[in-house]
């Protein structure tokens, strides 16, 4: 099942979609992100879902548990470059164990914004920015796929 890592840059609205897409339904903890002032950088690692293997079989044998872990997740590092400064919604820094789900990520006059669920969001201050996206290491099997209800299901 396992696909190519990705590595992928983003410097527009149009690729960020794409970057926001690979994002979608990581998760991290709040201590796994850090705003680097002197280096115009902010730089988070995410436990990132595979959505691009999530509808492959896997290769090879099967084993009698395939059934019980189907997908995948990757540990991805994302680095975003020309950050002047970053604004807080929702979230206690203090808290370095608490998880966040990041839902996406946007362009936004002047700025690039990680919303997380709940409601949660960081606003990076940026007139120009650029977003590096990498996997690092080997994915490792799970048993959950993140789910979004439709709007007329609630």
């Amino acid at each position: 099942m396992t696909a190519t890592p990705i590595r992928l840059r983003a410097q527009d609205a149009e690729d960020l979609k794409v970057v926001s897409a690979c994002l979608q339904d990581a998760i991290l903890p709040i201590g796994d992100m850090c705003f680097l002032p002197e280096e115009s950088r902010f730089v988070l690692v995410a436990n990132r879902f595979k959505w691009e293997t999530a509808d492959r079989r896997r290769p090879g044998p099967t084993a009698d548990d395939d059934h019980l872990n189907p997908f995948e997740r990757v540990n991805c590092g994302v680095r975003i470059e020309g950050v002047r400064a970053v604004k807080l919604r929702g979230l206690d820094v203090k808290d370095r164990a608490q998880i966040l789900e990041l839902l996406s990520v946007e362009a936004a006059e002047g700025a690039l914004v990680l919303n997380f669920a709940g409601g949660a969001c960081i606003r990076l201050e940026s007139p120009s920015w650029t977003c590096f996206v990498e996997d690092l290491g080997e994915p490792w099997p799970t048993g959950c796929k993140p789910c979004h209800p439709l709007e007329d299901e609630q």
